[in-house]
């Protein structure tokens, strides 16, 4: 859910309201690495950042680290895609607004 939050965040911060409005994003993947358990109390630190961004996917990627010695928890990649709102199918997006989601 916070990665979610954290996309809509970005999202709004950089696409018209006219982006905005006519386009919604839907999970096609999650690939998700588990390296080490958190153990109840810890304190986590999540690190997100964007990937690449073709036509209709857009990459990002997360790390879970535990706070005190920085150890690497988990880390995913997942793959979004732009969906039209009204239809609710996959839709493509501008070259400009793909390189402002992308590395």
């Amino acid at each position: 859910m916070r990665e979610r939050r954290h996309l809509r965040t970005h999202w709004k911060s950089l696409a018209s309201a006219q982006s905005q409005a006519a386009i919604g994003w839907i999970v096609l993947r999650h690939e998700i690495d588990y390296k080490l358990p958190a153990s109840f109390g810890e304190e986590i630190v999540l690190r997100t950042w964007v990937g690449q961004a073709s036509r209709l996917k857009f990459e990002r990627f997360t790390e879970v680290r535990r706070k005190i010695d920085n150890q690497l928890l988990s880390q995913a990649r997942t793959l979004w895609v732009p969906i039209d709102v009204r239809t609710g199918k996959p839709t493509r997006v501008s070259a400009e607004l793909r390189a402002q989601f992308s590395t």
